[in-house]
């Protein structure tokens, strides 16, 4: 069994990989160009290398996360990097203010917005559920109610634009393992929600795009941190995801797979094998390992 499966997922992956990923349109970083994008948590992993990209592409950028001074130099870098222009607002992603601080930002300075790209994450341990409901809430307020709070405000401008929202998500908003309860209930969040309001926009023939991005196991210092000691896997590159973040949300993509055979052979493994998926999945991680809070 052991040996099928190391053949059998990456075929799987390399076919499934194919078929979201042959559509006929050509991304071309021009059409970026003095687009006028916001993306939040842009100081550092996966939105700190998406605003550099953008930045190559000659975009407006109005950058947000929780830390002022990694934002200043994130923004100096953007500049230096060819940025038609970048500004930032510091801010928690819990403060109810925050979304139309920004959206008024992006309104008086460009009179409009062409993407919105979450990407933001609150703090949660990889560990077992330790029956916290106070963190479970918090981590929704950030992770899930934030989302939608600035996807809201956004959405007048987006409209007016024929824009696009880009939801970074994550695999486990797809399949639930182990040791991610609170982080892994935020992200079905996401995908139920803006799943259902792209069914909404289609039906009232809105033309803004949703974008969700099921991401696998990324090496950004925050994720390596967190699980590289029960995860041996080699995390995938955050400068690669952020420029396949950026290509699907201009190509108007309904969702990205990143790394893509392992994300999708994952999910169809999901639908005709959940059992064996989950085995798969329990038998992955170095369970001696996980702490218990």
């Amino acid at each position: 069994m052991g040996l099928l499966l190391k053949v059998f997922i990456p075929l799987l992956g390399a076919a499934l990989a194919f078929y979201f990923y042959s559509a006929p349109e050509n991304f071309n970083e021009e059409m970026l160009r003095g687009k006028r994008v916001i993306v939040t948590g842009a100081s550092s992993g996966i939105g700190e290398q998406m605003a550099y990209h953008l930045a190559r592409m000659e975009a407006h950028l109005l950058l947000t996360a929780r830390t002022e001074a990694k934002l200043q130099k994130v923004v100096e870098r953007c500049l230096e990097l060819g940025a038609a222009s970048a500004r930032y607002i510091s801010g928690s992603m819990d403060s109810p203010s925050l979304p139309e601080e920004l959206l008024s930002e992006a309104e008086n300075t460009w009179g409009g917005l062409d993407m919105l790209i979450l990407n933001h994450i609150g703090q949660s341990s990889f560990s077992y559920f330790s029956g916290d409901v106070g963190h479970v809430r918090k981590l929704m307020d950030i992770n899930f109610v934030s989302y939608v709070a600035l996807a809201t405000a956004a959405l007048p401008m987006l409209k007016e634009s024929e824009g696009s929202i880009v939801v970074v998500s994550s695999i486990a908003g797809r399949i639930a393992g182990p040791f991610t309860a609170p982080y892994s209930a935020t992200k079905f969040a996401l995908d139920g929600f803006f799943s259902s309001l792209r069914q909404e926009l289609i039906i009232e023939k809105v033309n803004v795009s949703i974008t969700l991005c099921i991401l696998g196991y990324i090496n950004t210092e925050s994720a390596v941190r967190a699980v590289s000691h029960v995860i041996p896997d080699t995390p995938a590159p955050k400068e690669e995801c952020a420029l396949e973040i950026i290509r699907g949300g201009a190509l108007r993509w309904r969702e990205v797979h990143y790394p893509p055979r392992t994300v999708s052979s994952m999910l169809l493994l999901r639908s005709f094998a959940p059992e064996l998926l989950d085995s798969i999945v329990r038998g992955s991680y170095r369970v001696e390992n996980v702490r218990r809070t």
